[in-house]
């Protein structure tokens, strides 16, 4: 009985730590990747994944890339020893064919063990990043972890609602765009009448999101307002066709035209830039594009959403 005692105890220990079997997958707020978190973890208040009541134990769930997966797996398959000190492996998972990492490091002073996954999924790749005390490692083994992964699942969508509740303001008018999908969870988001496996350069989307410190001078903001509207990702031979400050909601803003092309077709756009700003805190920018033969309808549903776009509280 002396040795069965602790034996019974030890199963008890690991058992805790591992995801309950009949549990369901947990997704963080506007991720289509979701895992059943090991016990005494729970969702993470300043980052999108779980983490233990101290903080110490964190897993960090985000999307990347669609071809990030192949990078991954053609980087597993072209050195499969891995590389010193990190090692290589793989597990199946209802999402798909996983692929992992298993290395020590140190957060700061603390040893700590770092595992990384990645999974395939429905144009993105999901991507899981865990990090362990090594105080902690006896509980949250490796085992644990592989088992935690191996609960990996994906989903089609997430709600326009969920991920609008994240957004730190309100949208209170859609404008009837029906693809909606968050860029950075609670940072920025994008409405659209493509979507995202054929490109949403051919029709009307916008995008919404804050940015950090804005010039409070008219002279400067006019200057700031140019200069982010002729680096928009993805407009090429852009071309400033309108600048000039305006109210927005009873705030200062500033909109920005250009004429340019965007896509692999080359698709001439006119784009509407839209910065309100903020004399304390981050401001709100809009960037909205439309093929040039369909800008006139669609700049009055731009309007629309702008229009629509409340503070919080």
């Amino acid at each position: 009985m002396q040795l069965i005692r602790p034996l019974a105890a030890l199963a008890v220990l690991v058992a805790t730590a591992l995801p309950a079997l009949a549990a369901d997958a947990v997704f963080p707020p506007g991720l289509r990747l979701g895992m059943v978190p090991l016990v005494g973890l729970s969702t993470a208040k300043t980052f999108p994944g779980f983490e233990s009541e101290d903080g110490s134990v964190k897993v960090l769930i985000t999307e990347l890339p669609p071809a990030a997966y192949g990078e991954v797996v053609s980087a597993f398959n072209s050195n499969p020893g891995g590389t010193a000190g990190v090692k290589q492996d793989k597990i199946e998972t209802p999402a798909g064919l996983a692929y992992f990492t298993t290395e020590s490091g140190k957060a700061g002073e603390t040893p700590v063990k770092r595992y990384s996954m990645i999974v395939p999924g429905a144009g993105f790749s999901g991507y899981v990043a865990v990090q362990i005390p090594e105080n902690a490692t006896k509980i949250y083994t490796d085992e644990a972890v592989r088992q935690m992964f191996a609960s990996a699942v994906t989903r089609k969508q997430v709600s326009a609602e969920e991920q609008i509740a994240l957004m730190p303001f309100k949208i209170t008018d859609l404008a009837d765009f029906k693809d909606i999908r968050t860029l950075a969870p609670g940072s920025s988001i994008i409405l659209a009448d493509g979507n995202e496996s054929a490109g949403y350069e051919s029709k009307p989307f916008m995008i919404l999101g804050l940015i950090g410190a804005t010039p409070q001078q008219a002279d400067d903001r006019a200057r700031f307002a140019q200069e982010t509207a002729l680096q928009i990702p993805g407009v090429r031979e852009s071309r400033v066709t309108m600048s000039e400050p305006i109210r927005i909601n009873g705030q200062p803003g500033f909109e920005t035209r250009i004429d340019g092309v965007s896509g692999k077709d080359k698709t001439p756009v006119t784009v509407v830039q839209w910065i309100r700003f903020s004399s304390g805190g981050a401001s709100l920018r809009i960037i909205a594009s439309a093929p040039r033969d369909q800008w006139s309808a669609a700049f009055t549903r731009f309007r629309a959403v702008r229009d629509g776009i409340q503070p919080k509280g």
